[in-house]
């Protein structure tokens, strides 16, 4: 999977995108360590590392990083979707919705056996990708070593 080609649409504007170069990672992580309310504070190396590790998808409006998302992810049976936000000032235009359009369009992602999220606040959004509760929350187990929201 390393070795696929990335994908770049044009969403009204917006540049939509799997290719991790086009993408600005000191945006993203001025996002999640300022904004975001489960990574308040992380340090720069740690985004690296996530974004390095996991696949990506990015919003790019006139060159500024406006939106991301990411899947972690063995990319054959399992992934969980992390880290999704768009920019205040770009909300209420569908973005956040076309950028998982792209990402959980992949036959590769639509061939996983599961893939998993926590929101405090997008349950609807999610929901029309077919998200829901756990089929089985009783099995599902954590070890966590930060308080989360």
């Amino acid at each position: 999977m390393e070795h696929m080609e990335p994908v770049t649409i044009d969403h009204e504007g917006y540049m939509i995108t799997t290719d991790k170069s086009l993408m600005n990672l000191h945006d993203i992580h001025k996002w999640l360590s300022e904004v975001s309310y489960w990574n308040k504070n992380v340090k720069f190396e740690t985004v690296r590392t996530a974004f390095d590790h996991s696949f990506c998808v990015g919003i790019l409006h006139r060159g500024h990083q406006v939106g991301y998302a990411r899947l972690i992810t063995d990319y054959a049976i399992f992934a969980y979707l992390a880290d999704v936000y768009i920019l205040e000032e770009h909300r209420g235009k569908g973005l956040a919705k076309a950028m998982l359009q792209v990402l959980l369009g992949f036959e590769w992602v639509k061939g996983l056996r599961g893939i998993k999220l926590a929101t405090t606040d997008a349950h609807e959004l999610y929901r029309q990708f077919g998200f829901g509760a756990c089929a089985h929350p009783e099995r599902i187990m954590e070890i966590s070593r930060s308080p989360w929201p």
